[in-house]
């Protein structure tokens, strides 16, 4: 059975067993059916259920990640339906009281993984057919998964509690400081550092391979820390970990040459990738099916649907040949976007052919992709930039640039001794590869706040010529301070944690 339809029915036992009751705390875990904790944590298959629900609650951060990593970025614009909360954040009115802001659907999921952390090794003692190496395949996969979590909270919010110890109910539920974000750092590296030891390279099917925690993933996890942590070096030798593993390669796209037409290529390409999921390309996805659907149809597709493209993504990002409409940048019209009215087709597209055919509310099940083997690359390639290897660095952008026919409008030359102008061409790039996949603004913040904010005028500028016409001065003026570049704490929390200190652009 497919890891994918074996969560559907150990969600219902995760529900009986973990989920949260009406109080609306985030770190409560008390059983709505009574059952306690001393009674379910017995044996193996016990273990593997509550793993199962750590990934389960993944599900429940997708709009979440979707929205931090892209609605302050470029590449996103409202419609109609935009709500009134996404549109404070899009005009740089960013408030406590604003749901957008709410941490607890990540910190659940970091709940969920200490209590496997906590309670898991003591089935050792009750279960005797439960081997030591399998538990500490399971304790990586958890220990990953919180390393992940709070490598979204750090980018998200500067700095964030530290909890790592599970919590089952409002008496155990303790007053937390945010910790510094060094201490954070460290927990990320400890947890990926235990993760990677223990996890396994493969679990012999491709659904679990890609929708379950593997070394590989854990070195993709790693690679982008150390990036953000400008450890050049180390995210080097984690991207070498996973190229050198052979398990993974870029789906063909066009090559010039082919004898196949570009709108076979793109067919083939959009439809491996992002249709069908779980590529050769792929490392890490959230597994939606038609059991379990994703929050995208009323985001993208729906007639109510709240987010589109921006016309900036086809007009700057990929562009298009004026001379030869059908040679086209293969990410780009009906892969990543349609051009016709901005719908981010990635998630909402059932096929690239024009006018082109949108899931329905029942078929919303595309993965929410976390990383890629070209995220391998481009981290590979950023992290040469700016350690002498610009060269390098050029050479793989150059791969990404020939899979995808990236259009001559995109090209640049930048010097490859100059670290910046190399960063930056990486940074286009990026917008190409991972449009609308919860990366953008996370790319925009990492490449400003280098070297101590050397090059905020990289984020000053785009958020500037994102933000609406109106209101451009004011969000400038904003984003020059660099304390705003994070979330405000949440209003919730700050009244139920007295030991949380608002971040300070927002005091």
């Amino acid at each position: 059975m497919k890891m994918i339809q074996k969560i559907k029915y150990l969600t219902l036992l995760l529900i009986a067993v973990m989920l949260t009751t009406s109080c609306e705390k985030w770190l409560d875990l008390k059983p709505e059916d009574g059952i306690i904790r001393q009674n379910f944590w017995k044996t193996k298959e016990d273990v593997k259920s509550a793993v199962v629900g750590c990934y389960s609650s993944l599900f429940a951060t997708t709009q979440t990640l979707f929205i931090w990593g892209e609605i302050r970025g470029d590449m996103l614009s409202p419609t109609i339906k935009t709500t009134t909360e996404q549109m404070d954040i899009i005009n740089g009115n960013i408030l406590s009281s604003n749901s957008i802001t709410s941490w607890r659907v990540i910190y659940k999921t970091i709940n969920y993984c200490n209590t496997v952390i906590d309670f898991a090794p003591q089935v050792l003692v009750s279960d005797k057919t439960f081997k030591e190496s399998d538990l500490n395949s399971y304790l990586a996969e958890v220990h990953a998964l919180r390393g992940l979590m709070y490598f979204n909270l750090l980018r998200s919010f500067g700095e964030v509690p530290l909890q790592l110890k599970s919590t089952s109910s409002d008496a155990n539920l303790e007053q937390l400081e945010k910790s510094s974000q060094q201490e954070v750092w460290d927990q990320i590296v400890l947890d990926l550092t235990f993760a990677e030891k223990y996890a396994p390279t493969t679990y012999g099917i491709r659904e679990q391979d890609k929708g379950r925690i593997t070394r590989y993933t854990v070195n993709a996890i790693q690679a982008d820390v150390y990036l953000w942590m400008e450890k050049y070096t180390e995210c080097i030798d984690a991207c070498n970990k996973v190229i050198a593993s052979g398990q993974f390669g870029l789906i063909a796209g066009k090559v010039p040459g082919d004898n196949i037409t570009d709108s076979i290529i793109n067919s083939q390409w959009f439809n491996t990738v992002f249709y069908e999921g779980n590529s050769n390309e792929s490392i890490f996805e959230y597994q939606y099916d038609n059991q379990v659907m994703n929050p995208f149809y009323s985001f993208f597709i729906s007639t109510s649907r709240q987010f589109m493209g921006s016309p900036l993504v086809m007009d700057e990002i990929y562009t298009v040949d004026p001379l030869d409409d059908t040679n086209k940048d293969i990410r780009g019209d009906f892969s990543s976007i349609r051009s016709s009215d901005g719908m981010i087709w990635k998630f909402a597209g059932t096929n690239n052919t024009s006018p082109g055919t949108p899931r329905t509310s029942t078929s919303s099940y595309a993965h929410w992709f976390v990383y890629r083997y070209s995220d391998i690359l481009l981290m590979k390639a950023e992290a040469l930039a700016w350690s002498g290897g610009g060269a390098e660095a050029l050479a793989l952008v150059k791969v990404i640039r020939s899979r995808a026919n990236a259009l001559i409008g995109t090209a640049k030359s930048p010097d490859p001794n100059s670290s910046i102008e190399v960063s930056d061409y990486i940074m286009e790039e990026r917008a190409r590869e991972f449009a609308f996949e919860g990366k953008r603004w996370y790319d925009i913040l990492r490449n400003a706040k280098r070297n101590n904010y050397e090059h905020i005028q990289y984020l000053l500028d785009i958020v500037t010529k994102a933000a609406p016409a109106d209101r451009q001065q004011s969000i400038l003026n904003k984003y020059k301070d660099v304390r705003s570049h994070y979330l405000p704490i949440n209003l919730y929390e700050l009244q139920t944690d007295k030991n949380l200190v608002q971040n300070p652009f927002y005091q």
